[in-house]
């Protein structure tokens, strides 16, 4: 008889049963307290983007968002422009959707090439590259899908280097990707970029704390 999966949270009691899926303006600190914080918190949201930081292939990397490095994103754009309650409001609009609800993952994904014409050259083979991604484990496949309604290929079939991606798990899914022996790969499959990547045991921990 197959042993009962063994989930990441019965073997650690310290990961918390739940996670916060929003910010609010509440969350947020105002400038004097943020900056005699920031080099903390800075410290440690380098240390949290570690393990959820995934290279595929040679000029893919996925960045796994959550709700410390979304806050984080805030209160770094609100410290650069200065705009007050008013620039809060439009940063919680836009950032929070990346904001992990529960029942799914958040990544931005970037074509991350130096060279600028080998990154346009190389942006132009990869239109709806976003349309190809998943996350696949347990003989379960999670595609990916667009976080907002932009359309990340223009017309001549280029596609942006950065993407926003959500990935909707069932119930029945998260608890397989959650078992301890679960082996989680991330998949490209376009035509012109077909490449793969295993995930660390420490990234799918991290990953599976995203799940409420």
């Amino acid at each position: 008889m197959p042993k009962p999966m063994a989930s990441i949270r019965e073997q650690d009691p310290g990961i918390p049963m739940t996670a916060k899926t929003e910010i609010t303006a509440a969350d947020i600190l105002d400038l004097e307290s943020y900056e005699a914080v920031r080099a903390d918190k800075r410290a440690a949201t380098m240390a949290l983007k570690r393990d959820r930081r995934i290279p595929v292939g040679p000029d893919a990397t996925f960045y796994f968002e959550n709700w410390q490095t979304m806050w984080m994103q805030i209160q770094e754009m609100l410290r650069a422009e200065r705009g007050g309650a008013e620039q809060l409001v439009d940063e919680l609009v836009a950032y929070n959707p990346m904001v992990p609800q529960g029942r799914n993952l958040a990544a931005t994904f970037m074509i991350e090439i130096a060279d600028e014409a080998r990154r346009d050259r190389t942006l132009r083979q990869l239109g709806n590259i976003d349309q190809t991604i998943s996350i696949e484990f347990a003989g379960e496949r999670v595609m990916a899908t667009a976080d907002d309604d932009v359309e990340r290929t223009d017309e001549t079939g280029r596609a942006s280097s950065v993407h926003f991606l959500l990935f909707h798990f069932s119930d029945d899914q998260v608890a397989k990707f959650c078992a301890d022996d679960c082996e989680v790969t991330l998949k490209i499959s376009h035509e012109n970029y077909r490449h793969m990547a295993g995930l660390s045991p420490a990234s799918q921990k991290s990953l599976a704390l995203d799940f409420a």
